[in-house]
C-alpha cells in the first residue's frame, strides 16, 4: 500500500521489486487448506439438515471453520498481491517494539478467548521501513503463531551489537510433546511443513517485499522464526517525527490509487440493508475481512469476542449508548478506527468528538470515498500507535 503521501515528504517511496511465485503451486494450496476446513463445516451443516439440531459448541465450530476458510482465501489474495510487485514501500522511522505491542493489544480479546499465553521479553528497537506494511507483518506472524501454537507462544525483541540490527524471534510447539518421535528425521521434515500453511506463505511474501531476513527451525516439534530487519536505526530520545496530515478534500485523490488494507478487520454495524450493501460494493476490492451487524446490541457481543481495527457506523446509532460503548471499546483498543455513515451528503470530512479526532463519509458518498476514509483512519491510528 502506498501511503508516502499522506506521511508527508520525509517518506522516501519505492516500488516493491516482484517476488517469484508459483502460481499454480499458490492457487493449489489455497484451494487444498480451503476445501480441507469447508469439508468438515459440510459436515456439520449436514448434521444439522439432517437432526435439525445443533448444539452450541458445535455452532461454535462451524462458525470458526467458516471464518478458517475465508481468512485462507483473504490471505491467498494478499500473497498473490505482495508477489506481483503492486505495493510501495516507504521508508518511515518507526518504533518496532511500540508497533508489536500495538498490534498484541489489538488481538488481547482473540489471545483470552482462544486461551493462548503469550509471553513477551521485548526491548527497543527503531527501524526504517513502511509503517502500515510492518504493521500488516507482525499481524501476519500473530496469525500464523496462534494458527498452530499448541502451548505458549514466545515473542522476543531485540538489538544485535554487531552489524546493528534488530532481531524478532517467535517459538513455539506445534506438535503436543507426547506425539514427537525424534529417532526419523524425515519425520521431523513432514513435521516442519504442517506450519507451511497459507499464513505462513504470507508471513514469508510480506517480509520478502519490506527486504527482511528471515529464518525457520523445525526441531522436536517446535518452530523458532527468526526475522532481522536490516535498516535499524540508532536509539534516540525523541522518536517522535512530527508529521503532515492531508487535509480531507485532498485524500479521494491521493488513495485513488493506493492498495488496500488486506487483512485489516472491519465491522459493519448499519440497520439498513441498502447501506450494508452499499458498503460492501464500496470495499470489496480492499482487500478486507468485513462483518456486519444490524445494531448496537449485536456490535457489543461481537467485540466481546474479537476487536476489529476499524468501525464503520450509521450515524442515526450516534447517542448516548453508542458513547457508552465507544468509550469501553477504546479503552481495550485505543486505536479503533472509527467511520461514521452520514444520513446526509456526500462530503468526507474529518469531525472532533469529546477530544477525538474521527471521519464522516456522507451516505450519497459511499462508495467514491469511504475506501479513501478507512485508509486515512487506519494509517493515521497505526502511526500514531504507542
Amino acid at each position: 500500500m502506498d501511503l508516502s503521501d499522506v506521511k508527508g515528504n520525509s517518506s522516501e517511496a519505492r516500488r516493491a521489486p516482484m517476488i517469484a511465485t508459483d502460481p499454480h503451486d499458490l492457487v493449489a494450496q489455497l484451494g487444498s487448506e480451503v476445501a480441507t476446513v469447508l469439508s468438515t463445516a459440510l459436515e456439520r451443516v449436514t448434521t444439522l439438515a439432517t437432526t435439525g439440531k445443533i448444539d452450541r459448541a458445535s455452532l461454535r465450530a462451524l462458525r470458526e471453520e467458516v471464518d478458517h476458510a475465508r481468512r485462507v482465501a483473504i490471505m491467498g489474495q494478499q500473497v498473490s498481491r505482495l508477489a506481483a510487485g503492486r505495493v510501495r514501500v516507504a521508508h518511515e522511522r518507526i518504533n518496532l517494539t511500540n508497533l508489536l505491542r500495538e498490534a498484541l493489544r489489538q488481538r488481547g480479546r482473540e489471545i483470552e478467548a482462544r486461551g493462548i499465553e503469550v509471553r513477551q521479553v521485548l526491548a527497543p528497537a527503531e527501524v526504517s521501513s513502511d509503517t502500515t506494511l510492518s504493521f500488516s507483518f507482525l499481524q501476519a506472524v500473530l496469525d500464523w503463531s496462534f494458527e498452530h501454537a499448541v502451548s505458549r507462544v514466545d515473542l522476543a525483541l531485540d538489538v544485535r551489537s554487531w552489524p546493528a540490527r534488530a532481531r524478532l524471534v517467535c517459538s513455539f510447539a506445534f506438535e503436543h510433546p507426547d506425539r514427537v518421535d525424534t529417532a526419523f528425521s524425515q519425520m521431523e521434515v513432514e513435521r516442519g511443513r504442517t506450519v507451511e500453511t497459507m499464513s505462513w506463505r504470507l508471513v514469508h511474501q510480506t517480509a520478502a517485499v519490506l527486504g527482511l531476513t528471515v529464518q525457520r527451525k523445525d526441531d522436536a516439534g517446535r518452530t523458532t522464526l527468526t526475522v532481522e530487519f536490516p535498516e535499524t536505526l540508532p536509539a534516540r530520545l525523541d522518536s517522535l517525527i512530527p508529521s503532515t496530515e492531508a487535509e480531507p478534500e485532498e485524500l479521494g485523490t491521493l488513495f485513488a490509487n493506493s492498495q488496500p488494507l488486506a487483512g485489516r478487520h472491519v465491522l459493519v454495524v448499519a440497520p439498513r440493508r441498502e447501506v450494508r450493501n452499499t458498503v460492501r460494493e464500496a470495499v470489496r476490492n480492499m482487500g478486507l475481512m468485513v462483518d456486519y451487524v444490524t445494531s448496537l446490541e449485536e456490535a457489543a457481543q461481537f467485540c466481546r469476542a474479537s476487536m476489529p481495527h476499524a468501525l464503520v457506523f450509521e450515524g442515526t446509532l450516534r447517542g448516548e449508548r453508542f458513547e457508552r460503548l465507544r468509550a469501553e471499546w477504546l479503552e481495550s483498543v485505543p486505536n479503533l478506527a472509527f467511520v461514521q455513515i452520514a444520513e446526509q451528503g456526500k462530503a468526507f470530512e474529518l469531525l472532533h468528538d469529546a477530544g477525538r479526532q474521527f471521519a464522516s463519509v456522507g451516505r450519497d458518498a459511499i462508495l467514491q470515498q469511504l475506501p479513501a476514509a478507512l485508509s486515512f483512519e487506519l494509517s493515521r491510528l497505526v502511526g500514531d500507535g504507542s
